[in-house]
């Protein structure tokens, strides 16, 4: 509970801090923020005009920022977000 000498500190702080750790502990150190292409429905082929290239999560040359493993540029999954112009 936030007192007046320790205003930083309350449950809500605490649990959002746990909630922020969390993917960490599940996925391990070496996938911290990335999650399993299965997670996500990745597949290998576009949907309709989106693909993976066209992501603004897409790492070139065959990365995601939020999904795991070698990820195609012709793929796509549900985490898709139009690249910035």
């Amino acid at each position: 509970m936030a007192t007046p000498t320790n205003p930083g500190v309350s449950r809500r702080n605490v649990l959002l801090a746990a909630a922020a750790v969390a993917p960490a502990l599940a996925f391990g150190p070496a996938q911290a923020g990335t999650l399993p292409p299965a997670a996500v429905a990745y597949q290998d082929h576009p949907k309709d005009d989106k693909k993976c290239s066209g992501c603004n999560l897409f790492v070139e040359p065959e990365g995601c920022k939020s999904v795991s493993g070698k990820i195609s540029p012709e793929g796509y999954c549900k985490l898709w977000v139009k690249k910035a112009a």
